[in-house]
């Protein structure tokens, strides 16, 4: 499956500087990933911005980032998915399972980038952690993309979706190590998969279309949990573009969305390490767009 996130991630030395400059990420990886139609919760994140000297009239639309609709009008993210734009910037969200495709078929109609991005996705209005960046032991990498009546009828029209259920305060904490490591984990996303060794160096195929694959648990911290996408112990896992892109746990049998895609190691073989949404800094940021479990 190809992720949408930061993964920049490389070795433990280097995860403080690479959370601290976090930069959009990738795809599920395809050792075991599957499309995920049935997960219309999950989005992609598209953004319309400019490129020349008109910020009036921004010139370049594309899907940048992974989401999650997490109430009938607010959309959950990564904070480095909306932040360091041209000015003018706007933003989208789609809950269309092949995005890439959608997108390429507007294009093709001789559509205007605004045109795309409206024919593709809804437009809402981004909302960022005051406090991102902030630092290794917690990034306050969170944002969410809100929408207004009209704007939430215009999805509710366009997709039958479920909002994903949030976890209680503290609940991987309560629920512990050996829990976690027992039960099943999902990251999704439209990312691109695992580097590709060519010629010229490495490449992240694909990406555009909604996918999902199971994962291991490895550890929690304050903020973070550390997520296992080794081939060998046939996981899969996020990389480049499933950056803010739920990681679901099942307890009990309720899927939960424990955590958001942010970085991992660069080539995406090995390591996701997502934002705990349990922890006290999310659950203050999403109380004001939310009513918290």
């Amino acid at each position: 499956m190809r992720r949408t996130a930061l993964l920049a991630t490389l070795t433990t030395a280097a995860l403080a500087a690479a959370i601290a400059a976090a930069t959009p990420a990738s795809a599920i990886n395809t050792y075991n990933a599957q499309p995920a139609p049935e997960r219309t919760e999950v989005g992609a994140l598209l953004v319309q911005w400019d490129r020349d000297a008109d910020p009036a009239t921004p010139d370049v639309v594309d899907w940048y980032c992974s989401g999650t609709m997490i109430d009938r009008d607010v959309f959950l993210t990564a904070a480095h998915c909306t932040t360091d734009w041209a000015p003018g910037a706007r933003f989208y969200v789609s809950l269309e399972q092949d995005v890439e495709g959608a997108l390429a078929e507007a294009r093709a109609a001789g559509l205007s980038p605004e045109q795309v991005a409206a024919t593709v996705g809804v437009e809402g209005t981004e909302h960022n952690s005051p406090d991102y960046p902030g630092n290794s032991a917690d990034a306050h990498d969170i944002a969410v993309v809100t929408f207004d009546t009209a704007q939430a009828a215009e999805l509710d029209r366009r997709y039958d979706f479920t909002p994903a259920t949030l976890p209680t305060a503290g609940q991987l904490d309560a629920l512990g190590s050996r829990t976690l490591e027992a039960a099943r984990w999902e990251v999704m996303g439209y990312g691109t998969a695992e580097a590709q060794r060519e010629p010229g160096g490495h490449v992240h195929p694909g990406g555009g279309v909604r996918m999902k694959a199971e994962l291991g648990f490895n550890s929690l911290n304050k903020t973070w949990v550390r997520l296992a996408m080794n081939e060998s112990r046939g996981y899969g896992g996020a990389c480049y573009g499933d950056s803010g892109g739920p990681n679901f746990v099942t307890v009990d049998g309720q899927r939960v969305l424990a955590a958001t895609t942010i970085t991992g190691d660069g080539p995406c073989y090995a390591t996701n390490v997502v934002y705990r949404l349990d922890a006290p800094t999310a659950r203050d940021f999403l109380a004001d767009f939310v009513d918290l479990p």
